[in-house]
């Protein structure tokens, strides 16, 4: 069901946020704590996006384990950065693994990653992938229900509909035409993270000058908080917002 986390505050070391935490991204990718409705690792592939400026952000993606790549341990121990998101994946049966299949998935300074499953997969999306331009999906990264999830967010984030609402639309369009489905998403723009629960658990924690969103706490320290399934975050570095999706 995959695992992913946004991280936005002071800049801190890749290696800090995804490798030193007891529970760390790492850790989740071969003994993640809550894999609800199926699966029990994250070993088909990793992905971390990170802003090394006020410019569109850097990305690093595999379609192997986490544990199983060199690079990515190195590069952690010297990267640091003030917004990051990273995620490893459990591939739905049936869909593709490789590098492009992995979040986060990316465009302009936007990095999105999917924790969930769309039922019904594709037969239960052909209405609504119907609606996007055929470029968008001749050039989806791969034929996954996730890449398809960010080319619906991304279709209304191009039109001007502010991140909460495009979050909010898509998970509700999706419900509706795939019960069932998990639908927890994050997207980020390096300055603000917007995540919905939705089949899922979500957890946050944040203090004055930063914000963690995860699909579960990376450590058992206080100030963790579960976000409701059927709502969603919107979070800065310096604040947080929680409604239910039906009052975005």
């Amino acid at each position: 069901m995959c695992r992913h986390l946004a991280y936005l505050g002071p800049p801190v070391s890749l290696r800090e946020l995804l490798f030193d935490p007891p529970y760390s991204l790492l850790r989740q990718s071969w003994a993640p704590r809550d894999m609800r409705g199926g699966g029990t690792v994250n070993a088909d592939g990793f992905g971390v996006g990170w802003y090394p400026g006020d410019g569109e952000p850097v990305r690093y993606r595999r379609a192997q384990p986490m544990w199983s790549d060199p690079t990515i341990a190195q590069l952690a121990a010297v990267t640091s950065a003030g917004a990051v998101l990273a995620a490893v994946r459990s591939a739905t049966v049936g869909m593709a693994v490789l590098d492009g299949a992995a979040a986060p998935f990316a465009e302009g300074r936007w990095l999105f990653s999917h924790n969930g499953v769309v039922r019904g997969w594709p037969d239960s999306m052909v209405p609504l992938a119907g609606g996007l331009p055929v470029r968008d999906l001749l050039t989806l990264d791969a034929t996954t229900d996730s890449a398809l999830l960010w080319a619906l967010v991304r279709h209304r984030l191009r039109a001007g509909v502010k991140p909460a609402r495009a979050l909010a639309e898509t998970v509700t369009a999706v419900a509706v035409a795939a019960p069932g489905s998990r639908l927890n998403l994050l997207l980020t723009d390096g300055h603000t993270v917007v995540a919905s629960a939705a089949g899922h658990a979500l957890s946050l924690r944040a203090t004055p000058a930063s914000v963690v969103v995860a699909s579960e706490p990376h450590d058992d320290e206080t100030g963790w908080r579960e976000v409701p399934d059927g709502h969603l975050v919107e979070a800065t570095a310096t604040g947080v917002r929680v409604r239910a999706l039906a009052e975005v």
